[in-house]
């Protein structure tokens, strides 16, 4: 399949950002990008565009009657077949019950569950902070909504690192000694599998470490990126 079509790689690129790729197909997705520019470029366009969207528009508190009304239109049906079997238990006793918990069951088993939406933190560069022979550098840190995964992508190609340096990622609490979540590459996106990544951390940052990284346990070079987390 030619990945380099513009057609074909915009579709597969906001389908990825907007959560609608699953499985294989989003494993394959992720194992293509380092290999595919286009790939690349219009994955960060689709991101940048929801970002653009997500601060242009305020949020707002559903009122109880919109509520009520989207609880009717996704369970009205199911509720109104609990009760239809629930009249049919007391016509044929003990045996209808069994069948009427087997068919309930089996309507709100058949409900998919719902799928969590990333949360997708832009960490700026920190040119005031950067040492002789250190570039800042930006990322954007793609987290998954059960707060198990994450993806560091960075937003400027060629970024480098000097050949003693290495780039750590840390999750920073609101009060506390920061986390290490490993080290990244400032060339290509970095996968980080933690459990609990969201646990605690009020922003992300990118350190620069010698080569196996910080030897304290936290950070000991200049920060080059920093991005908070709204939730």
């Amino acid at each position: 399949m030619d990945y380099s079509r513009e057609q074909l790689a915009e579709r597969l690129a906001a389908e990825y950002v907007l959560g609608t790729l699953h499985g294989g197909a989003r494993r394959r997705f992720e194992t293509l990008l380092p290999a595919h520019p286009r790939l690349r470029q219009a994955r960060l366009d689709w991101e940048r565009r929801l970002l653009q969207l997500d601060d242009a528009i305020q949020p707002v508190t559903p009122s109880p009657r919109v509520w009520a009304g989207i609880e009717q239109r996704l369970f009205g049906e199911t509720r109104a077949m609990v009760r239809w079997w629930q009249k049919l238990v007391l016509w044929q006793g003990a045996a209808g019950l069994a069948t009427a918990a087997a068919l309930t069951l089996g309507v709100l088993l058949s409900q998919p569950a719902p799928v969590q939406p990333p949360i997708v933190v832009v960490m700026a560069a920190q040119p005031a902070a950067a040492a002789p022979g250190v570039q800042p550098a930006s990322f954007v840190a793609s987290v998954s909504g059960d707060g198990r995964s994450l993806v560091l992508k960075p937003l400027t190609e060629g970024q480098q690192v000097a050949l003693n340096k290495a780039l750590e990622l840390w999750a920073v609490p609101a009060q506390g000694t920061p986390r290490s979540l490993g080290l990244v590459s400032a060339e290509r996106a970095t996968t980080v599998l933690r459990t609990q990544l969201l646990k605690d951390t009020a922003a992300f940052a990118v350190s620069v470490e010698p080569p196996g990284g910080s030897p304290t346990g936290a950070p000991t070079g200049p920060i080059v990126s920093v991005g908070q987390l709204q939730l």
